[in-house]
């Protein structure tokens, strides 16, 4: 059977993926645009849990059809002769359960408070753990190690693309809430008004938000740069799925963030997935 290595960058959007440059992602396979089930963190990884991808958006289908085609996906990323089929996952819907009574080894390392393991999210996994730094992709490939006899599976949440998106803390635009009591809290709370209108005096600049758009570029570019390191210790048996569990606002039509917001680019995330192939690290 296959390790299975799955990369969430955290908020990370589609077309801000698609600027950055990448030299290692692209070599996993041909990047996708999809779209989340949910506009924020927790929910998105709730189902990535469940076992269930970032969504094509497909017409004149039957949604309980899509999920069955999606589940039978896991045949090809599992590997080896147990086959997994949608009665599999029913009814606990719990895709680390399922991959550790075929025999994985389940570890989880993420860098979102709101994934911590107190939560139920950690449920099933043999090793799960909130990173110390909030941009540690590095550390959690440092860990990474395969065993002989039995597949691993990881699932690793990336924060170097979650606000604000910058592998240090300073120069920033101040956010209340953000940088305050609420840091650690996977949301974005706007300085309101008494009239519980956002205050424009309080919000981000056009340039501001651009420079935030670049700096999220930037951060995609690092992730590249250390998944390329990832590569290097990968057995060939080892399959990959990179995406995002949501995408982000910068300005557009008034709007930064996510969560609490109907937009199609808190949606759109990219989508890569594909076995590991020794080219991959030349």
């Amino acid at each position: 059977m296959n390790n299975i290595i799955w990369i969430i960058l955290d908020s990370c959007r589609y077309d801000t993926f698609m600027s950055a440059e990448k030299k290692y992602f692209i070599r996993v396979g041909e990047i996708h645009k999809r779209y989340s089930y949910a506009s924020w963190t927790s929910p998105s990884h709730y189902t990535f849990l469940m076992g269930m991808i970032p969504h094509t958006s497909p017409a004149g289908v039957f949604a309980s059809n899509v999920y069955r085609e999606e589940f039978k996906l896991w045949n090809e990323r599992v590997g080896g002769e147990k086959q997994l089929t949608f009665a599999d996952f029913v009814p606990e819907l719990n895709l680390v359960k399922r991959l550790n009574m075929l025999g994985y080894r389940t570890i989880g390392r993420v860098s979102l408070p709101v994934l911590n393991q107190k939560t139920t999210m950690s449920s099933y996994f043999d090793d799960y753990k909130l990173m110390d730094n909030h941009n540690d992709f590095k550390g959690m490939v440092d860990e990474i190690n395969f065993l002989t006899d039995r597949p691993t599976f990881y699932f690793l949440n990336l924060g170097e693309t979650h606000y604000p998106y910058m592998l240090q803390d300073e120069n920033l635009p101040h956010i209340s809430g953000v940088h305050g009591v609420f840091k650690n809290l996977d949301d974005f709370v706007i300085h309101q008004d008494d009239a519980g209108k956002y205050d424009a005096d309080n919000f981000f600049t056009h340039p501001e938000m651009q420079r935030l758009k670049q700096q999220q570029i930037k951060t995609v570019e690092y992730c590249d740069s250390i998944f390329g390191e990832l590569l290097k210790k990968c057995p060939d048996n080892t399959y990959f799925i990179i995406t995002s569990d949501h995408g982000e606002l910068f300005g557009e039509e008034g709007y930064f963030g996510h969560g609490p917001i109907m937009h199609e680019k808190v949606f759109e995330v990219p989508y890569i997935e594909g076995k590991f192939d020794r080219s991959m690290v030349k």
